[in-house]
């Protein structure tokens, strides 16, 4: 009986302990399942409209657009985001060991997340009361946080990235993964990814990274704008140390390799140990900024700064550099002659400059403009006695000086507004700490002699040039100094072109029947206009009576012009102008055919291209072919047809068909016979003294009271035109398109003839040719001879028309008895007054202009 109670007492104390821990089975059991399905009910709820990872299988970051020149140098690069999009395969292999073992240990086994790695992170953080935070995000969580995510520091962000770094583990392999990462990932110093990153502190490609190298930009994804390699070289030694030792713990490289990397010096572009990549490259000019400004706005911005697209410039850099220096020598020509110093208006602190270290590092970070080739900023550090002593930037020492003899052309701008005294000495115009712009000058032999102080002009220009056949723009300067001011005077600066317009007129004339030999009366002209009486003038205020056509526009006779656009009418001249792309609608005022509205140089050495390739449209263009980020080509300014060009090889001697098929838009014998006329105006005309070493044609231009001057010009083979003026236009006083802009133009096509020749302009067949008087246009017989002879080509019976005997007179009447300058004497002056100077010479001054004129547009 006791063993039956026993065995019952026993019995219900096992029912007891049973369902004791069958109760915490079961809480254990239904805590785990409920654990469960909150998880997977967050899981589900967060993976709710999770953006799509499956796009970062066509990835496209942004990248660098490279411009290079015609010789496949590149010469300028822009990006909003600096990458270099690397594939994986060409990703050395201590690169991608350092970034695995420095941010993600288990990168090559986990599925996406690291759970080890998360608690270990968590375990630390409570150890230390938080004061040592460690991410613990995966490689490819990084990847998801970067590419769909942003940067929030969140829990829904992290359980977001978790889901979606498990996903793409599913989707991408390991190495695409990787290679997203590492192109990515942004390393300081506007870097995006290894290769731009490896450029911008080491400059190099990365297959040539040492090991000590790659370290350090490993440790770069956690705070790169805490690891400066200069400011916070100590933190990014202690960073690198880390990296290598944990490639040694992960077997990737051995002790050896550690402990010399870790006594190699952290050398970078930063701390000055090796040049910048973009050292390497010119300044950026107004070339590929214009090159910028033109295809933002065919491409859109955002293709343009992260296409990655490649653009194959026309520009010739020599040609550049010679066109930059002839309108630099020009502009500084004409300040200098004014006699003003103004100087660069900066200053340091006096207090600085017993510190060589500390005003050197002053004076580099002050904006002046250091792309003038040969020009030095420098600081003034004594005046005492009859030099000036300076410091000059990249340049070793303290004691060069600016001598008495270099200020003596300058006088400086009193607190009261007006001049000084010219200076003899360099304190009678600068003062300590001032800083200024110098060069060196030397001898014929290249032997320095002396410091010169220099300045930027107040004045300002363009020069264009481009190949008169295929468009392409082999040079541009858009003012004096890109660094000074970006704004490009070439493309954007409207501005009026003056008597540089009058040939389209002319045109308009030679196609409607008109010839070299064609009469047209120079008589005084007065039209009633709403605003008052408008009178036209010459510029020599003279009046020269029937004149042909040809001496009309060698001597820019604006009489002469303002008759033959009203005989031909207006719309007529607009219309040519509009063909010719000067201006896209160009109003039908009688002023305008003298120059009077406004447009830029880009079109107007556009369309005298025109002029000089036979009457051909030619569309100008600062790119020859652009690719895209695959290598297809997106863009081809070269549409000319060249079946043979894709052959292997030619027969000895053969050379390959190029067929151009360009729209006509004057007639072949108008462009000749109006090219041969401004050869005359560069022979005997206003533009007389210009000798390039070839058959040069052209036309100055100057706008009344000299406020622009230009002039327009061609060979065989280039174009090239400039202009000059002040941005808020002001006269120029007694300059001319000839004596301003005819020396910058033969400084740059004496060079352009060497290189690119020139032969005398191609006769179109359809003619004939004719002796002609060209004072009184009488034809004269075919042995005729002497000063007063030159033979005229003719098309085929224009004389039935235009011809000889025949007046032009506008509609205008010409008055009896005029002051009529004879036939066979020269203009003289350009100007309607001479005066007796000072020292005795004898000077030309133009008359100020009133309503009667001012309108006028060109003068001369």
């Amino acid at each position: 009986m006791e063993m039956v109670q026993a065995i019952r007492g026993f019995w219900r104390v096992f029912r007891f302990i049973g369902s004791f821990f069958g109760a915490i089975f079961t809480f254990v059991t239904l805590g785990v399942l409920a654990s469960a399905l909150m998880v997977g009910g967050v899981l589900w709820f967060y993976a709710r409209d999770l953006p799509s990872h499956e796009s970062l299988a066509q990835y496209t970051p942004p990248t660098i657009s490279r411009i290079y020149s015609s010789e496949g140098r590149i010469i300028d690069e822009f990006a909003h985001e600096r990458r270099l999009y690397t594939p994986i395969e060409d990703v050395p292999a201590i690169v991608k060991q350092a970034f695995v073992a420095a941010e993600d240990q288990n990168f090559y086994t986990h599925k996406g997340y690291d759970a080890k790695g998360m608690v270990a992170a968590a375990v630390e953080a409570v150890a230390t009361r938080g004061q040592r935070v460690r991410g613990a995000s995966t490689i490819t969580q990084q990847v998801m946080k970067n590419f769909l995510l942003g940067g929030e520091r969140t829990g829904e962000r992290k359980i977001k990235e978790i889901i979606l770094a498990t996903r793409i583990e599913e989707t991408l392999s390991k190495d695409k993964i990787l290679e997203l990462y590492l192109n990515e990932i942004f390393l300081g110093q506007n870097s995006y990814g290894v290769a731009a990153a490896a450029q911008t502190y080491f400059n190099k490609p990365l297959h040539d990274l040492r090991l000590e190298e790659a370290a350090v930009l490993a440790s770069l994804p956690t705070q790169p704008s805490n690891f400066h390699p200069v400011r916070n070289r100590d933190r990014l030694l202690e960073r690198r140390g880390y990296v290598l030792r944990r490639m040694f713990e992960d077997g990737y490289i051995t002790r050896s390799q550690v402990d010399d990397a870790l006594a190699s010096p952290l050398s970078t572009v930063q701390a000055g140990d090796y040049a910048s990549f973009r050292s390497a490259m010119p300044p950026r000019d107004y070339f590929t900024d214009e090159i910028r400004r033109q295809l933002s706005s065919s491409f859109g911005e955002q293709e343009f700064f992260g296409g990655g697209l490649t653009i194959r410039a026309t520009v010739d850099p020599d040609m550049q550099q010679i066109a930059a220096k002839a309108l630099r020598d020009g502009l500084e020509k004409y300040d200098r002659n004014l006699g003003i110093w103004r100087g660069t208006r900066a200053t340091l602190d006096p207090g600085l400059l017993g510190d060589e270290t500390r005003w050197r590092e002053e004076l580099a970070r002050l904006e002046l403009p250091r792309d003038i080739d040969g020009w030095f900023a420098a600081v003034v550090l004594d005046t005492e006695g009859n030099t000036a002593r300076i410091g000059i930037e990249g340049v070793e020492g303290t004691d060069h000086a600016i001598p008495a003899n270099d200020v003596t052309w300058a006088r400086k701008r009193l607190a009261n507004g007006r001049l000084g005294n010219k200076a003899r000495v360099p304190s009678d115009l600068l003062d300590v700490g001032d800083v200024v712009l110098v060069r060196a000058v030397t001898n014929t032999n290249g032997e320095f002699q002396r410091w010169s102080l220099r300045q930027v002009p107040e004045i300002q220009g363009a020069f264009m040039a481009m190949d008169v056949n295929t468009g392409r723009v082999i040079s541009m300067q858009g003012g004096f100094s890109y660094q000074d001011t970006v704004f490009n005077r070439a493309t954007q600066a409207q501005r009026q072109p003056g008597s540089s317009f009058k040939p389209f007129v002319y045109a308009a004339a030679l196609d409607n029947g008109f010839s070299p030999a064609t009469i047209v009366v120079d008589a005084p002209i007065e039209v009633n206009t709403p605003q008052g009486l408008w009178k036209p003038k010459n510029a020599s205020n003279r009046f020269y009576g029937p004149t042909p056509v040809r001496t009309g526009i060698e001597q820019s006779r604006n009489l002469m012009t303002v008759r033959i656009a009203q005989e031909l009418g207006m719309d007529t001249v607009a219309a040519y102008a509009e063909r010719f792309g000067v201006y896209n609608r160009m109003g039908a005022y009688l002023a305008n055919a003298l120059g009077a509205e406004e447009t830029t140089l880009f079109k107007m050495v556009a369309a005298y291209a025109m002029f000089a390739n036979g009457g051909e449209r030619v569309e100008p263009t600062l790119v020859d072919r652009v690719q895209d980020r695959w290598g297809r080509t997106v863009y081809r300014h070269d549409q000319r047809e060249c079946a043979e060009c894709r052959l292997a090889s030619l027969d000895p001697g053969a050379a390959p068909r190029i067929v151009a098929k360009r729209e006509r838009v004057m007639d072949a014998i108008t462009a000749y016979q109006l090219t041969s006329m401004m050869e005359g105006a560069i022979q005997r005309g206003t533009g007389r003294g210009i000798s390039v070493g070839a058959p040069v044609a052209g036309k100055t231009g100057t706008t009344n009271d000299a406020k622009d001057v230009w002039f327009v010009g061609y060979t065989s083979n280039i174009v090239a035109g400039c202009y000059i003026g002040y941005d808020q236009p002001r006269s120029l006083g007694s300059a001319s398109g000839g004596g301003m802009c005819g020396p910058v133009f033969t400084e740059f096509m004496r060079e352009a003839v060497k290189k690119y020749g020139g032969t005398r302009f191609k006769v179109p067949p359809g003619g004939y040719w004719v002796k002609v008087d060209r004072f009184t246009g009488t034809r004269l017989p075919d042995n005729a001879g002497g000063e007063n002879v030159i033979a005229e080509y003719f098309r085929e019976g224009q004389e039935d028309l235009y011809g000889f005997g025949m007046m032009v007179d506008g509609g205008f009447a010409m008055g009896s008895n005029l002051p009529l300058f004879a036939y066979g004497e020269t203009d003289g002056s350009e100007a309607t007054t001479t005066v007796t100077t000072a020292s005795g010479k004898t000077r030309a001054i133009p008359k100020k202009a009133d309503f009667g004129t001012v309108s006028s547009g060109g003068l001369y």
